[in-house]
């Protein structure tokens, strides 16, 4: 805390970075790596001179976490639909405190630390339009919705992860899970070459999984961020009349649960076209996906995936067995639930990534054919 990354320089060992703390001493560090974590104004990002282009929403927004006596009593999530201005709000986890997230209209013209509270809770009281008394303010912040993100998540040895890399509308509340993701992605490949598994070049697949990813993020909360926020005439009539009678008919339908949800849950992400990712035979699942969840002796599969290393998991067939201790061996039951899931009635292996992303699946059940794939996978080690 209140320690600020002055300035950084790299070469093909190691970082140093300048660090000053909060009694204003400078310190140097010196590491092979650095991860910016330094969000959305992010130093590093400036220094690298990477691109971070998008676009911004010119309205101002507000957010508080406040407890509300009012007629709806406790929990829920109300969304109030405008022609110009947004108000969503939901419970937290006690079910008391609820979070407000709403919108200026387009002539308020204050800068956002210059916005009371008071201007933030009269404008809630002339959207709502119904009788409430707030009753605790925890917080409130105001902000500006811009959409971006970098060209590449890395520079030699420094790498991006969270805002630094990509900033987007708080549409569909998938901006802490995207950092923590950018962060497990990244430390389990950091891992294996510290620990002189891996060669340097698997750090490469970090932006080859990630940028896509942020790519996709930007532009799909984009576009449910203007469903729900665009003033413009068309949009605000699609939100008023139109989105109501639709939203209560599909989500009444399974088959759209099952697509909204992996989606919103951000369980449907997967690497398929990644460089890590093998194939060897047909399945449902493929290489890239998140292991699906299902139960095996009526518990589920991830009780045995804590410990973030390789899990080989073989279903049926005799057995794997092996010294090698880069990867954790599960030999388990065929099941119909391994079936459905899988697509297959025969033996089959699947090799969990430390992320618990599927590196390899295969319908060759040997030792041999997982080797190969870690060997090209995590690359030659340099002595």
């Amino acid at each position: 805390w209140q320690t600020g990354l002055e300035s950084f320089t790299q070469n093909e060992r190691g970082v140093t970075a300048n660090i000053k703390g909060s009694n204003g001493e400078t310190e140097t560090i010196e590491a092979r790596y650095l991860i910016a974590c330094d969000g959305a104004k992010s130093l590093v990002r400036h220094s690298l001179g990477l691109e971070f282009s998008g676009s911004t929403f010119e309205r101002m927004f507000y957010v508080a976490d406040v407890e509300i006596d009012w007629k709806y009593g406790t929990g829920g999530l109300f969304a109030f639909l405008m022609r110009e201005n947004l108000l969503i709000v939901f419970t937290m986890d006690d079910d008391i405190r609820y979070r407000i997230v709403g919108t200026f209209p387009e002539e308020f013209s204050k800068d956002e630390g210059d916005v009371l509270y008071e201007e933030i809770e009269a404008q809630l009281r002339k959207d709502a339009q119904i009788d409430f008394d707030i009753t605790k303010v925890y917080w409130f912040s105001t902000y500006k919705v811009h959409t971006r993100h970098v060209d590449k998540f890395s520079v030699g040895r420094v790498f991006l992860a969270g805002d630094s890399a990509h900033i987007h509308s708080p549409a569909g509340a998938q901006g802490m899970n995207t950092g923590i993701q950018d962060g497990y992605n990244l430390a389990w490949k950091l891992s294996c070459v510290l620990t002189e598994r891996a060669s340097g070049e698997l750090l490469d697949t970090y932006n080859e999984e990630r940028l896509p990813n942020a790519v996709t993020l930007t532009q799909t909360t984009d576009r449910f961020f203007g469903l729900i926020a665009d003033p413009n005439a068309f949009m605000a009539f699609v939100r008023m009349q139109i989105f109501p009678l639709a939203a209560k008919f599909v989500s009444g339908l399974e088959a759209v649960r099952r697509f909204v949800f992996p989606r919103i849950a951000q369980i449907a992400i997967n690497y398929r076209n990644s460089s890590l990712s093998k194939n060897s035979g047909s399945f449902k699942v493929k290489a890239g996906d998140r292991m699906p969840y299902f139960l095996i002796d009526g518990k589920s599969i991830y009780d045995l995936l804590h410990e973030p290393r390789f899990h080989l998991l073989a279903f049926g067939g005799n057995g794997i067995e092996s010294t090698d201790d880069i990867f954790v061996i599960h030999n388990l039951s065929f099941t119909n639930d391994v079936s459905k899931h899988f697509g297959t009635d025969d033996p089959f292996l699947v090799l969990l990534r430390p992320d618990n992303y599927i590196g390899l699946i295969s319908n060759d059940i040997s030792t041999t054919a997982v080797h190969t794939y870690l060997d090209k996978a995590l690359g030659k080690v340099s002595s």
